[in-house]
């Protein structure tokens, strides 16, 4: 949730009055971008150069607290996106009281490195761990989100990273926290306990879930979705063990990416197929809803919502918001020049945005429209009534059904079906399992079936639980899957299949 286009007025008090409803959704934790002070009228955050103080964009203080407050009388978990990696280039003062704050002795890809382990670091990594605590005990949040992780540098023998860990949890109080993590090469250790060597955070962002989910749903794999095809087993062997790049070669990088990640618990996993970073990263900002067909749209959801890891929806994201996310930032004039040439370079990985024709559809991240126009319309709820209830059955499925929110490692298995189509099999106690056929290519006939994760559980047979093509949302209806005729799937859908009594109907 970015607070400045979470809504028209863009402050904490018209968010606060969407609160009921995100958790009537579903819902259970909010995480917002970053809010430490940073200069000019609108931002993502992430150049935050005072870092104890709210941005005033957004209203006072007392109005980030009361937010906090009405979310936990919802029921709503708030966590803060919060930036250690570096400092914005405008209004960054630190400096001027101390040239040890920075380090040239790491290159840093937005800037001058954070001291944390140099000589006089001590007071620099004490500012950083105050800073952790003040949001946990000034404004009552309920963890932090760790930006770019790979950009903080730290050979000290105890790294920031489990510092900032044990100095949140401390601020708490023996309330429950949660300390996630953005780390690029997808390390592992990050997550794991410290006494096992780990820095003791409790999840990571699996970019390689959206990756080949985006590949799959679009047919595009330039730049970083190089090493990544969109196929059937990436998703089974992503809900098997999460990361799916574990010390193998990254021809994109060209050097082994990730590490063994088998000790981590399925609900470590955070995957997406939407965030502000993804969305941005293209020629228009477009969610990808407008990138891919309904129906890839919807089993993508489905394996989202139900799958083992823990998901993450991006503001809009359920009930199908047709407003942009463009990157926007009110720098200087000086500034602003190079941040939108910065943008464009960027983009230039992708062969096809590199095109002369593409130039013109780039925004100016400096405009006050670019900015405007990534604000949600609430009104979408209702117009795109039938995608919001598809996200709200799938996350009240996954809170209620037993199989599907158990989350143990171990408890899914599953097995390709054909070029486009997969199973997943979540196992639960006296073989109550449940099954999840995911067909993102055309109708699926298996006659034979000669694959043992499509037999039902001992005297019983399958029947639907739940459709992504169900006429609710807005699909075209969906045949039994399994029948005298063996199984025929239905193409660009996802169907949840659970044990029935032989004989009942289906």
């Amino acid at each position: 949730m970015h607070i400045g286009t979470f809504t028209r007025e863009g402050t904490w008090a018209a968010a606060a009055r969407e609160l009921a409803e995100l958790a009537e959704a579903g819902i259970t934790v909010l995480e917002i971008m970053p809010v430490a002070d940073f200069p000019g009228r609108f931002g993502w955050g992430y150049d935050g150069v005072g870092l104890f103080a709210p941005v005033g964009l957004y209203g006072q203080p007392d109005d980030f607290r009361a937010f906090v407050n009405g979310a936990h009388n919802a029921g709503l978990a708030v966590i803060l996106d919060v930036v250690y990696n570096h400092l914005g280039p405008d209004g960054n003062y630190l400096k001027e009281f101390a040239r040890d704050y920075f380090t040239d002795r790491y290159k840093n890809d937005w800037g001058k490195a954070i001291n944390f382990d140099g000589p006089n670091s001590r007071p620099v990594r004490e500012f950083f761990l105050t800073n952790a605590a003040y949001w946990i005990e000034e404004f009552h949040l309920d963890g932090l989100r760790l930006d770019a992780t790979q950009q903080i540098f730290d050979a000290s023998e105890e790294n920031i990273l489990a510092a900032i860990g044990r100095r949140v949890r401390e601020a708490a109080r023996g309330r429950s926290t949660i300390i996630v993590a953005e780390n690029e090469p997808e390390l592992a250790k990050l997550a794991r306990p410290i006494d096992q060597g780990g820095y003791g955070l409790d999840a990571l962002w699996n970019d390689d879930f959206h990756h080949s989910a985006m590949v799959a749903m679009t047919g595009r794999n330039e730049a970083y979705y190089t090493d990544y095809l969109g196929r059937p087993q990436e998703f089974i062997s992503a809900a098997k063990y999460g990361f799916l790049y574990q010390g193998q070669r990254y021809k994109w990088q060209k050097k082994p990416r990730g590490t063994a990640a088998s000790k981590l618990r399925p609900a470590q996993f955070v995957i997406f197929i939407q965030n502000h970073d993804q969305i941005a990263n293209s020629a228009r900002g477009e969610r990808v809803h407008a990138l891919t067909t309904p129906g890839r749209l919807k089993a993508m959801t489905a394996l989202l919502l139900l799958a083992p890891g823990t998901p993450m929806l991006f503001q809009g994201q359920e009930f199908c918001s047709s407003a942009p996310f463009n990157f926007f930032a009110d720098h200087k004039p000086e500034f602003s020049k190079l941040v939108q040439k910065g943008r464009v370079d960027f983009l230039a990985q992708f062969r096809s945005l590199a095109r002369p024709e593409m130039q013109g559809c780039f925004t100016d991240p400096g405009s006050v429209s670019t900015f405007e126009r990534c604000k949600l319309d609430f009104s979408e709820r209702e117009r795109h009534a039938s995608l919001y209830q598809l996200h709200k059955d799938l996350m009240r499925l996954r809170r209620e059904d037993p199989a599907l929110r158990t989350q143990r490692a171990g408890s899914v298995d599953g097995a390709v079906l054909a070029e486009e189509a997969f199973l997943l099999r979540y196992f639960y106690d006296g073989g109550d399992d449940r099954l999840l056929l995911v067909n993102l290519g055309p109708d699926l006939r298996l006659d034979p079936a000669p694959e043992p994760l499509l037999a039902p559980p001992d005297g019983r047979g399958w029947s639907v639980l739940l459709s992504t093509e169900d006429p609710r949302y807005g699909g075209g209806g969906t045949f039994p899957p399994n029948s005298e005729e063996n199984w025929r799937i239905a193409g660009h859908a996802a169907i949840v299949m659970r044990p029935e009594a032989q004989g009942q109907s289906a």
